[in-house]
């Protein structure tokens, strides 16, 4: 996002982390980043520059600053080819994400809100200033609310969202796309991820899963049916591929678990 100068996107989204890392700590913690250097793909002074911004964006700093390091002489080249001496350092934090949406919601629902689970939008329409808003349960029956605003938070589904609700269909379009992942057994002992660059501009993360796997991703595969996606032999052999240009072990689609 830093190099399309996307700097306010990651000032209020580093912003926010600050706020979830003191807010639950229970289910956020800290994961250490390691790139290793490919000068023929983005040179060094480029990488210092933007986590130089990403150090320094979104207000107070909960987690250690970034590092250069030599990675055949530390843990941070853990499982990498021996060529790779070079690389950068750099904080983030992980996230058991179901249990945050979880939190969230009982958060919520202690400050007077009504949590609906296996409830579906019918319609909504503006009425007097508010939104007159019709609920579907999944026995069939309908109730009808009311709302000063209406969040619009449905995700690949929020253009059909944003049609039901408008008079017209929304000229706003949609680009779905299959982010996918592999887990293959772990290919380092250390705690930390790692984030490898490729020449198709992509970056390819492998973060430590569970105690015995890890976690190879993403692709970025644009789809028509994305309610039911499924990865592909391609995008399988697209991340080994990727990962077997640093891990000194290779990886192969048989070990994919």
């Amino acid at each position: 996002y830093l190099e399309y100068y996307e700097f306010r996107l990651v000032s209020e989204a580093l912003a926010e982390r600050e706020i979830l890392l003191r807010a639950a700590p229970h289910i956020i913690a800290p994961l250490q980043f390691v790139l290793p250097h490919e000068p023929h793909l983005r040179p060094a002074w480029m990488i210092r520059a933007g986590l130089f911004l990403y150090d320094h964006l979104g207000g107070r700093k909960t987690l250690p600053s970034s590092i250069g390091v030599h990675l055949g002489r530390s843990k941070w080249g853990a499982g990498l080819k021996a060529k790779f001496d070079k690389g950068f350092v750099y904080s983030d934090a992980k996230v058991d994400d179901a249990r945050l949406v979880v939190v969230n919601a009982l958060a919520a629902m202690e400050r007077g809100a009504e949590i609906r689970t296996r409830t579906r939008l019918v319609g909504a329409r503006r009425d007097r200033g508010l939104w007159r808003v019709t609920l579907g349960r999944s026995a069939g029956a309908t109730e009808e609310v009311r709302a000063r605003a209406l969040v619009n938070a449905a995700g690949p589904w929020v253009k059909q969202v944003l049609d039901e609700v408008s008079a017209a269909p929304a000229k706003a379009a949609v680009r779905h796309v299959k982010g996918s992942h592999i887990v293959v057994p772990r290919v380092h002992p250390e705690d930390h991820a790692y984030i490898l660059q490729n020449s198709d501009n992509r970056i390819v993360f492998v973060i430590p899963y569970e105690s015995d796997f890890s976690l190879i991703g993403t692709t970025d595969i644009p789809v028509d049916d994305f309610e039911a996606p499924v990865i592909s032999r391609g995008e399988i052999d697209y991340l080994c591929e990727i990962a077997n240009a640093y891990l000194a072990r290779p990886i192969g689609a048989g070990e994919v678990v």
